[in-house]
This record gives structure tokens, sequence and C-alpha cells, in this order.
């Protein structure tokens, strides 16, 4: 299999296979808490394209050229919390100077991606599964395009329900848990779409 080809499978099962949270349970605090409106759960898919591409980059850069030279691997873990936690700040720095509106809408959401295992998820993964730098950038956006893209699908239903008459049981939580479970099982169709 030719390198261009790896790189496609690696995106579209990140996306649309391996989805982080309908497949893996990923992410889940965020998907669940932003995904009332489509404009604020594409503000934050956006803000996690952003945070998972480039500490995908940086994670992979200090694992090859710094943990493995110094033979210090163990460290992974903290030392990609830290790069995560460093480049949220600055993503929180940049919307509440450029797109105050987007920073207020996102609110307390914007810092859990700081703990959002997602991005230490797809981290770890790209250490875990062996790739390249290349692949390991393609990787971590085609993770958070398959993030944005679920934040948006239950955003664009959650709207819709608020027109439906909802059993009292089912309303709230109950009634997007329920949601988020079917749309799981869909993104499960996916799942014979690429063999590697």
């Amino acid at each position: 299999m030719n390198e261009f080809t790896k790189i496609i499978l690696i995106a579209v099962s990140a996306a649309l296979v391996n989805n982080v949270v309908l497949s893996q349970f990923l992410g889940l605090c965020p998907f669940l808490g932003v995904s009332k409106n489509i404009k604020s759960a594409a503000g934050m898919g956006v803000a996690v394209i952003f945070v998972i591409a480039i500490s995908s980059a940086v994670a992979s850069l200090i694992y090859k050229f710094i943990l493995i030279p110094l033979n210090i691997e163990y460290l992974q873990t903290i030392v990609f919390i830290l790069v995560i936690a460093a480049l949220v700040q600055f993503v929180e720095m940049f919307l509440k100077k450029m797109i105050p509106t987007l920073h207020k809408t996102l609110g307390v959401y914007l810092p859990l991606i700081t703990t959002n295992c997602a991005v230490l998820g797809v981290a770890l993964n790209n250490v875990t599964d062996h790739y390249t730098i290349l692949e390991s950038i393609v990787n971590g956006v085609g993770t958070a395009v398959g993030f944005t893209i679920a934040i948006i699908i239950l955003a664009g239903l959650r709207e819709k329900m608020e027109d439906n008459d909802i059993p009292v049981p089912f309303q709230g939580m109950p009634i997007v848990l329920l949601t988020a479970g079917l749309m799981a099982i869909a993104f499960m169709g996916f799942s014979g779409l690429i063999r590697m």
C-alpha cells in the first residue's frame, strides 16, 4: 500500500470507523455539554480540530526527538498533558481576543478541552500505533473532524427535539443519551468500510 492510500485510510478510519466519541467513547463531556445548539457545537468542533491537530504534531515531535533519545518514554502521558494544556490556553486567549462571542458561548467548556480525554487519547494512540509525524497529524485531524461531525449532528438533533413532545421520564439528558446511543449504532455501519 502506498503512502497516500495509507494517509487517506487513517483519516477516514479516524473520522468515521473509529469515531472518537461514538466508537471509543472519549470526549463525552464536551460532546454532551456543548451540543445544545449548532453554533456552539461548531465552535467547539473548530477549537478541538485546532488543538488536536497541533497537539498531535507537537506530541509526536517531542516523543520522537526528545523522549526516545533520552530514553524517558515513560513520561509521555505527563508531557502530552502539559502540551495540551498549553495549547488550550493559547486557543482560549485567541478566542477571547478575536472572537469574544464564541468565547462567551463556549464558556466553561473551552477549558474542558484541557481535560478532554479525546485529545490525550489521540496523542497516546499515535505513539501506540507507531505513526510517523505526518500520520499522527492526519490521525489527529481525522479524529477531530469525526468529533466535530458527531457533535454537530447531535446538536442538530437536540435543536429538533425541542419542538417534539417527549414523555416526561425521557426529557432532558435521558433523551440526549438515547439519541447518542442511536448515533453510535448508526456509526457502527462504517465498521466494514476500511480494512487495513
